[in-house]
């Protein structure tokens, strides 16, 4: 999980309450600089933030229990690469730290599972999306609606993702995993 298993960390800790707010390092003028520079920068280049709302699924639906996905990192990135002639969105790039927590909202299991993939979104005329991506996505099939079983996955690895107008997902691995997140909290 590269560094946003630290990100994880750190953030539970404080949460949690396991470090107290005197013991909290304080941001320094120079560190407070830097970050509303970097922001400027990354706005100057197009990027903006993306952020992931949290999210419920019924039982059935992906997995045999009812779910819930919040976001716990949210880092994440998007900046447009190519607009269609009408101006709507036709190409665009996503990068940063994601990790989303998933939840069994039957019985409390949860798993934060590394979302923070890169990729490529092409948005089709049609309504259809091609995403090529690189590291973990977070994917929701449904029922006879994908290349994978009916489920929540965290796929990772370098693929492909094909969307057909209709929600149909046809996920080309050239070389990754595809981790079952209903196995891991059912």
């Amino acid at each position: 999980m590269r560094r946003t298993a630290l990100t994880t960390l750190a953030v539970t800790a404080l949460l949690l309450g396991a470090q107290s707010a005197s013991a909290a390092p304080q941001a320094t003028p120079e560190a407070t600089f830097e970050g509303a520079r970097e922001a400027t920068r990354e706005a100057a280049t197009g990027w903006e933030p993306a952020p992931s709302a949290p999210w419920d699924v019924a039982a059935g639906v992906r997995c045999d229990f009812p779910v819930h996905g919040e976001p716990v990192v949210d880092e994440v990135t998007r900046r447009v690469l190519s607009t269609h002639p009408d101006g709507s969105v036709h190409r665009v790039a996503y990068r940063g730290d994601l990790v989303v927590r998933v939840t069994n909202t039957d019985t409390g299991a949860a798993y934060d599972a590394d979302a923070g993939g890169s990729a490529i979104v092409e948005h089709r005329r049609d309504g259809s999306q091609l995403w090529a991506v690189h590291g973990p996505v977070l994917v929701g099939v449904g029922e006879g609606q994908g290349s994978l079983p009916r489920g929540l996955y965290i796929v990772d690895g370098v693929y492909t993702m094909d969307i057909s107008p209709a929600g149909y997902k046809d996920v080309r691995l050239l070389h990754g995993t595809a981790d079952d997140l209903c196995a891991r909290i059912g």
